[in-house]
């Protein structure tokens, strides 16, 4: 699948680019080396398996936390250690265990205060930067 001269990339990598669970994808997929360009026309053009993958998974972690609105050491925390389906997030957002309200109020807490610290050093740019124009 690889050409001498151009860059090729692990089945490993290309999975987490595409955000997608390595061991639910084909064999032969998993066995072969995939270039740049072959890359981008997965990106492009997926094949059915691919979009399958995509839109009822199994996902991995990150995209699950992704979905679930938590962080991926919040799944760990709620005891999910696997790949989920679509299906599978669905029900959890349905009906959330206390353990997915708690670690998704976490994760609304940390990013309000990541723009909090994000403002004020705004703020203090934008006044250093007037004391400079002065």
């Amino acid at each position: 699948m690889t050409s001498a001269n151009s860059q090729s990339m692990k089945p490993a990598t290309v999975a987490k680019k595409l955000g997608i669970y390595l061991p639910a994808t084909p064999q032969e997929f998993q066995d072969s080396t995939i270039t740049r360009a072959e890359f981008a026309e997965l990106q492009a053009n997926p094949p059915e398996w691919l979009a399958e993958l995509r839109r009822n998974g199994p996902h991995p972690r990150p995209v699950v936390a992704q979905k679930l609105n938590v962080s991926i050491s919040g799944l760990a925390r709620g005891g999910v250690e696997d790949a989920l389906t679509t299906a599978e997030i669905t029900a959890l957002l349905q009906a959330p265990p206390q353990w997915l309200v708690t670690e998704r109020a976490t994760q609304a807490a940390v990013r309000a205060e990541a723009q909090r610290v994000k403002e004020e050093s705004a703020k203090k740019d934008a006044k250093k930067a007037r004391a400079k124009a002065e």
